[in-house]
């Protein structure tokens, strides 16, 4: 039976005790406050639900994560890098493109970031917890992603695209920051063959789990957003 969480105290229940179908599913209940979604992440849990039910936890057997060194940009993706005339940036916009993210979802496949979500994220942002990287053509926003930083860990939460390529742009835009202010790992949650092309890897849970417990407690954070518009490429 799935465990049910009352919204004190902030307890989950091992990770060990996931569901293996559906993959990682660990419990329901609990809050979206900061401090319920820090503590879960920190744990290796993430929130993951639709409109019409309860808040639920996952925890996924293997999860699907990126070294930075081990990006990959083929020879396409550099050559739009170079020649596509986008520039990135860091928290210029969060709320644009966690709106955007949440547009993009519910127009292919229903959405999973809820308004409740979306302000769940927008508090974090607020406490300087949760951080977005967005890819601009001029001064459009055409592509982006958002997730949460901890220590040298960033956690992935989504990423869309209004142009070709636009959120890879973003994942390599975000992989080049972190790898060059030491960044352990980013945490792309379950597979794709999306993030997989990027040089993304399933790893067991319990060595992602080894991983979190050495980059999160990093005293010196790995994402360090520039100031307000400032551009990173």
């Amino acid at each position: 039976m799935l465990p049910w969480l009352p919204p004190t105290p902030i307890q989950f229940p091992p990770t060990d005790t996931a569901l293996d179908d559906p993959d990682g599913l660990l419990a329901a209940g609990g809050a979206l406050t900061p401090a319920w979604l820090l503590a879960a992440y920190r744990r290796g849990i993430f929130p993951w639900y639709s409109d019409d039910q309860p808040i639920l936890w996952w925890s996924p057997d293997p999860r699907m994560v990126l070294f930075p060194g081990e990006l990959k940009v083929r020879r396409s993706l550099a050559k739009r890098l170079r020649n596509g005339g986008f520039s990135t940036s860091l928290d210029r916009a969060f709320a644009a493109v966690i709106e955007a993210c949440a547009e993009t979802r519910a127009a292919h496949e229903g959405t999973w970031i809820t308004a409740e979500m979306r302000h769940a994220y927008l508090a974090l942002h607020r406490l300087g917890h949760a951080h977005s990287v967005e890819v601009w053509r001029e001064e459009e926003l055409v592509g982006g992603l958002y997730g949460v930083a901890i220590g040298r860990m960033f956690f992935g939460e989504s990423m869309f695209s209004r142009e070709r390529d636009a959120s890879k742009i973003a994942l390599v835009a975000l992989a080049r920051h972190l790898q060059a202010a030491g960044g352990g790992l980013i945490d792309c949650q379950m597979h794709t063959a999306h993030l997989a092309s990027l040089g993304a890897r399933d790893i067991a849970r319990d060595s992602f789990l080894d991983y979190l417990e050495q980059y999160a407690r990093a005293a010196k954070p790995a994402f360090h957003p520039p100031g307000e518009g400032d551009s990173e490429q």
